[in-house]
């Protein structure tokens, strides 16, 4: 439940695109990617959209390999 209301950000587009992604790949997240996620989540809405929208790239690598996971999870679930 944490998770889920730390998802909601003051950008919709952001709130669906994480609580999409806390839906169907977070489950599938190893604990390191986990942790990755739940830090991830600690970013400006800002810089989470201009990395979401690949405007930018996380200089981290696991945050890097996070952003890609839940791109993807977003256009797969793009009908």
């Amino acid at each position: 439940m944490r998770l889920r209301w730390q998802c909601r950000r003051g950008m919709l587009e952001l709130d669906l695109l994480l609580n999409r992604f806390l839906d169907s790949g977070y489950a599938a997240l190893d604990g390191q990617g986990r942790a990755d996620f739940v830090r991830l989540l600690g970013y400006s809405d800002q810089i989470l959209q201009d990395w979401l929208v690949g405007q930018a790239v996380p200089a981290d690598p696991a945050l890097c390999r996070l952003i890609t996971a839940i791109q993807h999870a977003m256009r797969a679930r793009e009908p």
